[in-house]
């Protein structure tokens, strides 16, 4: 009898994976890409987005870019339409990003644990909040291994999300097919 549920465990094992392995083979199609007009209006975008707050830290001396400010900029000019690109999304996921990451590093210092729970509380607080950015949820990885202060929070994290809606405003709207934001 112990036989027959090892072989029934087996079978049902069996029916179980199958309908899982099968959810990984795909079977949609790739998004076209983009035409050249979104591509060329993506690339001033972030050009100039990264040109201004490389020239504010060179002529200040102070840090007002960080890396997943150019993620944002991909997502703010190439997929402005997208509710990830909102003003919201943006300002909202790199500040609650950068929050849990400084928390996390005043706490808990630059190890495993901090920089693999500040993604994970990053990843649950942006959801939860509605203020999903997925360019943001690097900042705790870099605050953390950074050793950043609390006045990281402002500048570059909140100025530079700032920075890029200000310029997505104005050159996405430039676009007569394009209106920015979708919401606020």
């Amino acid at each position: 009898m112990s036989e027959l549920v090892r072989v029934g465990n087996k079978i049902e094992k069996k029916n179980i994976i199958k309908p899982f392995m099968l959810k990984m083979k795909g079977g949609g199609h790739a998004p076209s890409r983009t035409n050249f007009a979104d591509a060329f209006t993506g690339a001033i975008g972030g050009l100039i987005c990264i040109f201004v707050l490389l020239l504010l830290t060179n002529y200040t001396n102070a840090p007002w870019l960080m890396a997943s400010l150019g993620g944002s900029c991909v997502l703010v000019f190439v997929v402005w339409n997208a509710p990830l690109s909102q003003p919201r999304n943006i300002i909202g996921g790199h500040l609650v990003s950068a929050f849990i990451g400084l928390v996390l590093y005043s706490t808990l210092g630059s190890n495993m644990l901090s920089i693999s729970l500040g993604v994970g509380l990053t990843i649950f607080f942006m959801a939860l909040l509605g203020i999903i950015h997925p360019p943001a949820g690097a900042n705790p990885i870099i605050i953390i291994l950074g050793g950043y202060s609390w006045s990281y929070l402002i500048m570059p994290v909140l100025i530079g999300a700032i920075i890029i809606v200000f310029f997505g405003l104005l050159i996405n709207n430039l676009r007569e097919t394009r209106k920015y934001p979708q919401f606020w």
